[in-house]
């Protein structure tokens, strides 16, 4: 639905704790603006735990594409984590 909000839980592959890196942490917060700032939306909440997050999203009034927002963060993450070792 155009303009929705949205709840979502993603988790990492295998359940790794992945997110207990502060490298990690830090290169999916840049990602997840770099999205919005293309592809706009209104992060209300993030919980981010070791393998796994939580989110609200407010979606734009004119726009319910979350699952591309979230398809360019997953492959963007997965891209610089593994090109960072």
């Amino acid at each position: 639905m155009p303009g929705g909000t949205y709840f979502f839980t993603v988790v990492t592959d295998n359940r790794r704790p992945i997110f207990q890196s502060h490298v990690a942490r830090t290169l999916l917060g840049e990602i997840m603006r770099e999205c919005q700032a293309t592809h706009p939306y209104e992060a209300v909440a993030i919980v981010l735990l070791p393998d796994h997050l939580h989110a609200i999203w407010n979606m734009p009034s004119e726009d319910s594409n979350y699952s591309g927002r979230w398809q360019w963060i997953k492959t963007q993450f997965t891209q610089r984590w593994l090109a960072s070792g």
